[in-house]
């Protein structure tokens, strides 16, 4: 197993990442955790990953 199939189902059910069809993307409620200012509008779907 990679990194990826383990975390990755765990952080999107808690919320902090979403799938898209530009892949995956953190969420405003990731950013909130790490204390982080979100740089991008949350509901843009053009925005970057970190």
């Amino acid at each position: 197993e990679s990194l990826e199939d383990f975390y990755e189902p765990y952080l999107i059910q808690k919320g902090y990442l979403k799938r898209t069809p530009r892949g995956r993307m953190t969420t405003k409620k990731a950013y909130d955790l790490l204390g982080l200012p979100c740089k991008r509008n949350m509901d843009d779907n053009q925005g970057i990953l970190f």
